[in-house]
């Protein structure tokens, strides 16, 4: 498996976090996820570890944190700003985005941008070392 298609499985579990963070998939969530794959490049590695995540009703929490640590390490992304927006589209999909999915769309953008910043500090630090 490429490093691309594994951003593109992590991004399916982090759609099953934000889906199940109320403790229930709804069936507008699940209509929202295929309605956001219809004409995407990854849709099958996106659903497939979607309800992998789904069928073995993975914890929420270390799921989260699975997905933050790889894209860590993955690095600054361009495709960061279409996972908020299918969070965010995966959310609003039942009547009112609770507590639990606010939770997780703010602290993913956060994890990953004070990351970065870290990650961009350090580089320039070490710039001027050289």
């Amino acid at each position: 498996m490429t490093q691309k298609e594994r951003l593109y499985d992590k991004f399916g579990e982090l759609l099953y976090v934000i889906a199940h963070a109320d403790g229930i998939i709804d069936r507008a969530e699940k209509d929202a996820l295929l309605d956001l794959l219809k004409e995407h490049e990854w849709a099958k590695e996106i659903k497939w570890s979607f309800d992998y995540a789904s069928d073995n009703n993975w914890d929420v929490e270390k799921t989260y944190q699975s997905v933050i640590f790889f894209c860590h390490e993955y690095g600054p992304a361009p495709e960061y700003t279409e996972f908020i927006s299918s969070m965010k589209t995966i959310a609003d999909a039942v009547k009112s985005t609770n507590d639990s999915e606010d939770k997780y769309i703010n602290s993913f953008s956060k994890d990953l941008i004070e990351r970065f910043q870290k990650d961009l500090d350090e580089l320039k630090a070490n710039s001027r070392l050289k």
